[in-house]
């Protein structure tokens, strides 16, 4: 389910659509103020995920952009719906951008039959850890302590598995089943690897990610039930920071 905000521009003002930590700090906010605010101090995955603030590029006042934010966790995206309906023509800041919240719509995103393509609006983090260099055959040279970030130059064997892993992980850890690896990905078009820094407790930190679309014919049911999960709680890692968030191409379109 989605949860997607009409924004107006209060000032000219500049990008923040890739500040991942400021967009961060809003929605952790909205979530706090909706009575939702142990997600925030939840262990291990967080289950929802957000967009940066589309169409990107710096803003003229009376400007208009979307912010989107997704779970598989309806209550979360009622809930969030529920506050901001009281928040309607009240500002929103991200940082130094001031926006007002003009309009609000709760949706849901559904996969289509066949001929399903899915788009990266934000990169895909993947880590490799460092007891599956070897499963995956990374050359001594690239090796790092803990884990590293897959990129171009690494075996792209290491990315789907550990995309689909990822997948699988959350999902069973949100519906409390025991699926195994599953083979959930039919065809790749590799976009574009970005280069980025993370702010976390005031640290900056550097990382490796990915922009790619995902390609089907069809799917089966078992695809169809695990995918659509991952395109409203994220692929990959980190996205409760914004990352691997997904959305249909004709959406995009």
């Amino acid at each position: 389910m989605r949860l997607i905000l009409k924004l107006y521009a209060r000032n000219n003002q500049i990008d923040v659509s890739k500040d991942y930590h400021k967009l961060q700090g809003v929605v952790y906010k909205l979530i706090k103020n909706s009575n939702q605010d142990y997600i925030h101090d939840k262990y291990g995955y967080k289950f929802f995920c957000f967009s940066n603030i589309f169409p990107p590029g710096d803003m003229k006042t009376g400007d208009m952009r979307n912010f989107i934010i997704s779970s598989p966790d309806e209550n979360l995206i009622n809930s969030l719906a529920d506050y901001v309906s009281k928040l309607v023509n009240s500002e929103l800041n991200f940082g130094d951008s001031s926006f007002l919240i003009k309009d609000f719509q709760t949706f849901e995103l559904k996969l289509p039959k066949r001929n399903i393509v899915l788009t990266t609006a934000t990169p895909i983090i993947i880590r490799i850890p460092e007891n599956k260099y070897d499963n995956y055959g990374i050359p001594e040279d690239k090796r790092m302590r803990r884990f590293l970030y897959w990129r171009q130059d690494i075996e792209f064997t290491a990315f789907l598995k550990q995309l689909t892993e990822n997948i699988i992980k959350k999902y069973n850890d949100f519906y409390g089943t025991k699926i195994q690896y599953y083979d959930l990905f039919e065809q790749f078009q590799f976009r574009q690897e970005v280069h980025l820094r993370i702010i976390i407790h005031g640290k900056s930190y550097g990382l490796v990610a990915s922009l790619w679309d995902f390609i089907w014919s069809t799917m089966d049911n078992m695809q169809r039930q695990l995918i659509q999960f991952g395109l409203e709680t994220g692929f990959g890692e980190r996205n409760s920071m914004g990352f691997g968030f997904i959305n249909l191409k004709s959406f995009m379109d």
